[in-house]
């Protein structure tokens, strides 16, 4: 097991102090099929919504030397094997704080509760918002649903085109230097 609200103690200052947000720690399979753990940790550039590889990597060395300083001083937080990883939200990004249902509004989402909430345990519509600590969601079905965060399992955008739209590109700079090649077939 893992301890993940001190972990998050831990991660909050050191993204922070590269001017990013905390979005979660999680402890999730590893993507390695090798039956192990990773440690993800998903950040966002506030100016972005987003992070870049460098932004990843920067982010990536500071909870490492963190967790490594902490566990030389006997600090256990994750029992057994991992490996760290850090990412950006992504577009279709997962919702797990107030801010992510109030900032999101307007956009389709799917909320995966862990009990029945009236009748309902999947809630797929527009995100209305977070009002009196509880998510918003207008579900194709029930209509209205208030869902105290507690109550989730996971929620997350859904990939849209208005999302796309929606969306602040991420840094651009050099995009006008690419070159785009083509390739001609021979005639046979």
């Amino acid at each position: 097991m893992a301890d993940l609200a001190r972990i998050a103690e831990i991660v909050e200052p050191e993204a922070r102090a590269l001017g990013f947000e905390l979005v979660r720690v999680k402890m999730i399979a590893s993507e390695a099929g090798d039956g192990g753990q990773a440690l993800q940790v998903m950040a966002e550039d506030p100016a972005t919504g987003q992070l870049v590889l460098d932004q990843c990597a920067a982010l990536s060395r500071r909870v490492s030397e963190k967790l490594d300083e902490l566990e030389e001083r006997g600090e256990v937080l994750v029992e057994g094997a991992y490996h760290l990883e850090v990412s950006s939200p992504g577009i279709d990004r997962p919702l797990v704080r107030p801010s992510d249902f109030a900032d999101w509004a307007g956009h389709e989402g799917k909320i995966a509760l862990i009990e029945k909430i009236d009748g309902h345990r999947n809630l797929r519509g527009p995100i209305a918002g977070f009002e009196g600590g509880k998510a918003l969601i207008d579900d194709r079905k029930a209509g209205r649903i208030a869902v105290p965060l507690e109550a989730i399992h996971s929620a997350k955008l859904v990939l849209t085109d208005e999302l796309i739209a929606a969306t602040r590109p991420l840094d651009t700079t050099g995009a006008e230097e690419i070159d785009e090649v083509t390739e001609e077939k021979a005639d046979d």
